[in-house]
């Protein structure tokens, strides 16, 4: 699992503002459930001035995206709008005393949704929708603009990190070709050279590994995770494994539980770490999936 710092996890199990704002008048919707993560901020802004006197959010995500919510909304009340919107990603990290690498997309998440909402009170059209031949990574709805801004913003230097700040990547990793390009093009202005080597290394798998060895270390990753689970009374299976989708039953207290979320992301981040290569973990119900791995 990965090392939260002690604010990031006071905001998980105590986020404020957190629910509905009555008369909200600048509402901002960014990312979706099917990627996995989703945020509505709504802000509550004194025309005159400008001032956000309040500020809620709603979101579906793991806990650092809950907390990164709850640390946005803490920051920009008692700010006027252009204030709040010269918060960047890195501010909303640093509020928390730092985010993993692999969870500074939820801090990037928090920046679009204020842009969005601070649009929506002003009556200006912000989306991210986009443009045909713009998107980059099909698998999380990624465009080339929020990728190429991520990586000025954050001084990014590998396909690595931009997963980790924007999730691009982070699925089938048929996009890392595009997310070079614009590391090229990108590191270049800024005088620097890409170099993809230990990229592309990290995202290979063992030379040689069969399916079946492939199998068996999945089920020895769950394996070291399982003891933890099941004294919370809960438990995973494995169910079924398509390329690089990894099906898996929750069972027990773990099957719904509010954590859950967060306890697949970082079994995934295990896995990414043993295998080599980027994959997706995918909870289902037992029995849901023929067990195509015990064929022959």
């Amino acid at each position: 699992m990965w090392d939260y710092s002690e604010k990031v996890k006071e905001h998980f199990f105590q986020p404020r503002n957190a629910g509905v704002l009555e008369g909200a008048n600048g509402v901002g919707d960014v990312g979706s459930i099917s990627c996995g993560d989703a945020l509505r901020l709504m802000l509550k802004v004194e025309p005159e001035t400008d001032i956000i006197l309040n500020a809620h959010f709603q979101t579906f995500g793991c806990g650092s995206a809950i907390a990164s919510s709850s640390a946005l909304t803490e920051m920009i009340k008692g700010k006027t709008l252009d204030e709040a919107l010269k918060v960047s990603n890195q501010d909303i990290a640093d509020y928390l005393d730092g985010l993993p690498p692999e969870k500074m997309h939820c801090s990037v998440m928090g920046r679009e949704a204020l842009q969005a909402a601070v649009a929506n009170y002003r009556g200006e059209v912000w989306s991210d929708d986009h443009e045909e031949g713009a998107l980059v990574c099909k698998c999380f709805a990624i465009d080339a603009v929020l990728i190429e801004d991520t990586i000025r913003a954050n001084n990014l230097c590998s396909v690595q990190d931009v997963t980790n700040y924007t999730k691009a990547g982070g699925g089938c990793s048929s996009c890392h070709e595009g997310i070079e390009e614009i590391l090229v093009k990108v590191m270049t202005e800024r005088g620097e050279t890409f170099k993809p080597g230990a990229v592309a290394q990290e995202a290979v798998a063992p030379a040689g590994m069969t399916n079946l060895q492939r199998i068996r270390k999945i089920e020895a990753v769950l394996d070291t995770v399982r003891p933890q689970l099941k004294r919370d009374g809960g438990d995973i299976e494995l169910v079924d494994v398509e390329g690089k989708t990894i099906f898996v039953n929750m069972k027990g207290a773990c099957a719904g539980c509010q954590m859950e979320a967060l306890t697949l992301q970082g079994i995934q981040q295990k896995l990414m770490e043993e295998l080599k290569e980027f994959i997706k973990i995918v909870p289902t119900k037992a029995g849901a999936l023929s067990r195509a791995t015990c064929q022959p």
